[in-house]
């Protein structure tokens, strides 16, 4: 019986250390949540997944598997939802619990969002990754003094600058002196920018850049007369700006433009989706639409085949190598941000590539099509 006993004993403890993440498989699960409120919120990637590593001891704590907080974020006296007693800095602490993981991480952006203490964090470049890990901790979020130290070294072991970088220029920029603590729903600013998903926005305060150029995401049915007023910007200027012949309401939802687009893209080619026209490219990409005719010799705009391969910039400017099909990697570079800068997808990279790991080494040629 002893024996069965301790069989049935190793068998469990088997069972649940196999359930156990590593950093890498935490990393592997949660990227795109943490990409996704990057490009919502203006919360690094890199920085969310380092602080979920640490935070949820890459999703393994008893914290996170009793209540899905990833980020160890407490009740406060404005959290109206559920809470679970945990000890932390004191015994019984009350933490915030979540439905999902992906309602813990939306709750993060949100916290560090709309909390005044962390708004000079929004001043930074998103890039910078040891400022916004000091600045954490400068600003309160924990009191390990090796805080940042920890969220740094999970950065650069794990090569999370590249989910970062893949998607920084997509992140929206936000005015620090309009941070409001535990600001009301209605107020907040919401972006989803999945390229061809464009969400509410408060186009009379916050500006973002495509290719260099700033420019707003307003939704279907939005005035052009609004944007510009509330913009401070002439009509006849903004129609300019974004090749529109007249006044109207826009038709879907898109980035308008509040000054003159580039002449050329900030990469080598664009994929159409379902439904796009050349105009939707040029907007999207931040070019201006006569140009992306001339490179792709085109006479007029109209709806593409879907997967079309857009040129946006002339040819004599799209080095050897990316003629070829072929990207070599740069230092600190990634799948994601590889993926990213061609328009194409992680999975696509690997198939192309035979690639069984994201470990790619500095000079590695990778193909980019098939």
């Amino acid at each position: 019986m002893k024996r069965l006993l301790l069989i049935a004993y190793l068998f469990c403890a088997q069972n649940i250390f196999a359930q156990e993440l590593t950093a890498v498989q935490y990393v592997e699960k949660y990227k795109e949540l943490a990409i996704r409120e990057m490009k919502r919120m203006g919360v690094p990637a890199a920085i969310t997944l380092a602080q979920g590593i640490l935070e949820s001891e890459s999703g393994n704590s008893v914290l996170v598997k009793k209540s899905n907080n990833h980020f160890g974020i407490k009740c406060k006296t404005s959290w109206t939802a559920g809470g679970v007693s945990h000890d932390d800095d004191a015994t019984g602490e009350c933490f915030r619990v979540y439905k999902t993981a992906e309602d813990s991480y939306r709750d993060h952006s949100n916290f560090l969002r709309n909390n005044q203490r962390y708004g000079n964090l929004f001043t930074l470049d998103i890039t910078d990754y040891k400022g916004w890990a000091y600045g954490l901790k400068k600003a309160g979020y924990a009191t390990n003094p090796r805080y940042p130290e920890i969220v740094i070294s999970n950065i650069e072991k794990y090569n999370l600058q590249q989910y970062t970088l893949g998607a920084a220029a997509n992140a929206p920029k936000y005015d620090a002196s309009q941070f409001d603590d535990d600001a009301k729903e209605e107020n907040k600013v919401i972006l989803e920018n999945d390229e061809a998903n464009l969400s509410t926005l408060d186009v009379s305060n916050t500006v973002v850049k495509v290719n260099g150029t700033k420019c707003v995401l307003a939704n279907k049915g939005t005035s052009l007369l609004f944007i510009a007023t509330k913009n401070n910007i002439a009509l006849s200027k903004l129609l300019e700006f974004n090749e529109l012949a007249e006044d109207g309401l826009l038709a879907k939802d898109q980035y308008v433009f509040l000054q003159k687009k580039d002449k050329i893209g900030d990469r080598e080619f664009y994929l159409t989706q379902k439904g796009e026209s050349a105009f939707d490219v040029a907007q999207k990409s931040g070019i201006q639409l006569q140009y992306l005719l001339d490179y792709n010799k085109l006479s007029e705009n109209r709806i593409l085949p879907t997967g079309t391969k857009l040129l946006l910039k002339p040819k004599d400017k799209i080095n050897t190598s990316q003629k070829n099909n072929l990207h070599t990697v740069a230092s600190k570079e990634g799948l994601y941000s590889i993926a990213k800068k061609y328009n194409i997808t992680v999975d696509q990279l690997r198939t192309w590539n035979l690639l069984t790991s994201d470990s790619l080494r500095i000079g590695q040629q990778l193909k980019i099509s098939e």
